[in-house]
């Protein structure tokens, strides 16, 4: 049985989250008897209105949902969470019993993370979350080094010998730092690493520390309501910015 490591919260180990969403006790009970067994906490809900307030309480590390609830659809409850800052960034996987590919469309533009077909055995649905959680924490841990990173590169340093203030006003002039939608390298076509969905370039910064060393910054939208996120074309690495 595959398991996810406990998530870390401050210096205390947490164990994973998951709040599951159906109205057929029976689907509740299989799924939620699994997970228990690998070790995780989970949660239940059997309507969109139960679901959506155990979601903005708690803010379980996962949501796995029906399409078709009492109260509030799957999709309406994905929607109203992916508006809402505190639950944007969680993962929503669907189960679905519809193999139309117009519902997964329609799943998947509501922000849904990931779309699984019933019938779906436990082992497989606790696969694909882990895939989720793996390549979110990937992304985290990613986020904080590049900032770091960037914070290193924009600390001040001490101006050599005769340098001034004005020097370096004529520099950035010179090195033609700026904000455009027209950068001079096509931004690369990339999708959202939290709902895989295309992202929208929205703008670029050009810039760099002298002309021998140029970079381009691309920042992207996610067209579902994840996020900003940027591009960095020398790391060759994504990270979310907002």
């Amino acid at each position: 049985m595959s398991t996810v490591p406990a998530r870390t919260g401050g210096e205390v180990d947490r164990r994973i989250v998951a709040l599951l969403v159906d109205r057929d006790n029976d689907t509740l009970e299989m799924y939620s008897e699994f997970l228990r067994r690998a070790g995780w906490d989970v949660d239940e809900a059997r309507d969109g209105r139960e679901a959506l307030a155990k979601a903005i309480a708690g803010r379980p590390d996962v949501i796995v949902t029906a399409t078709r609830l009492p109260g509030i659809s799957g999709l309406d409850l994905c929607k109203v969470l992916r508006r809402d800052p505190t639950t944007a960034r969680i993962p929503v996987l669907f189960l679905t019993g519809n193999a139309l590919e117009t519902d997964t469309r329609k799943a998947m533009a509501a922000g849904a993370s990931r779309v699984l077909i019933k019938p779906c055995l436990p082992d497989r649905l606790m696969s694909e979350i882990n895939q989720l959680l793996i390549a979110l924490r990937e992304l985290r841990d990613e986020t904080e080094a590049l900032r770091a990173e960037t914070l290193a590169e924009l600390k001040p340093r001490p101006l050599r010998a005769g340098a001034t203030r004005e020097r370096h006003v004529m520099l950035n002039h010179v090195h033609h730092r700026q904000m455009t939608t027209d950068p001079p390298v096509t931004p690369p076509a990339l999708v959202c690493p939290m709902c895989f969905q295309p992202l929208r370039h929205v703008k670029s910064y050009v810039g760099g520390v002298s002309a021998r060393h140029p970079e381009q910054w691309d920042y992207f939208e996610c067209q579902t309501g994840c996020g900003t996120f940027q591009y960095r074309h020398r790391t060759r690495k994504l990270r979310q910015v907002d």
